[in-house]
Order: structure tokens, then C-alpha cells, then sequence
């Protein structure tokens, strides 16, 4: 009996550090393998990188409509931007007129 109860005891006292080394050896896989682990940084700095390009593209964006909204200011309308909007949205051409369309900016990158 006394070698059961040496053995039960030594269960007994080995169960917490065991349980403690089951938690930190799976707080460890998870630091490493985890939705935010090590592993997982190089996807979070492409994610970066792209995001970045499109803040950038984005910047452009914003740049140009600034402008466009500058030159339609109702104490200054630049005539000729008035002039061109309002015959692309209404379609309006005049019987002596001729148009050239131009491809868009955002065409002649594409096919470049």
C-alpha cells in the first residue's frame, strides 16, 4: 500500500506544473500560429503595402474632384469645365459642332 499512496502522491503533485506546461506550450503554438502570430506578419505587411497603393490612388482621386470642384466655385465657374459638363451629362451639341471622343485616362493605362 505504501508504494500506491508514494505514487498517488507524487500524481498529486505533479498535476499543477503539468496543467502549467499544457497552457504555456499552447500559448506559445498560438503565438506562433495564430490569426495575429508571428506567421502570419509577412500577409500583414503585403496587406500594408496594398493598402497604402490604394490610400495613394485614393489621394489622386480626391486631388482631381478638389480641382474639379475648385474650378465650378459659384463666385469663379470656369466656363469652359460649366461648358464641358454640361454637354457630357445632357448630351447637348450644337448642328455646326463636332465631336472627338478621347479615350479616358484610365483606358490608355490599362492597355499600356
Amino acid at each position: 500500500m505504501r508504494g500506491d499512496a508514494g505514487l498517488f502522491d507524487l500524481l498529486k503533485r505533479a498535476i499543477v506544473p503539468a496543467v502549467c506546461m499544457l497552457m504555456m506550450g499552447y500559448f506559445l503554438v498560438a503565438a506562433i500560429t495564430g490569426p495575429t502570430g508571428v506567421l502570419s506578419w509577412r500577409g500583414f505587411e503585403t496587406e500594408k503595402s496594398e493598402l497604402a497603393e490604394d490610400v495613394a490612388a485614393r489621394a489622386q482621386e480626391k486631388a482631381a474632384l478638389e480641382k474639379q470642384v475648385a474650378l465650378l466655385d459659384p463666385r469663379g465657374v470656369d466656363l469652359d469645365m460649366a461648358d464641358e459638363l454640361v454637354r457630357r451629362n445632357l448630351n447637348v451639341v450644337k448642328p455646326d459642332e463636332v465631336i472627338i471622343t478621347l479615350p479616358d485616362k484610365t483606358d490608355e493605362t490599362a492597355t499600356q
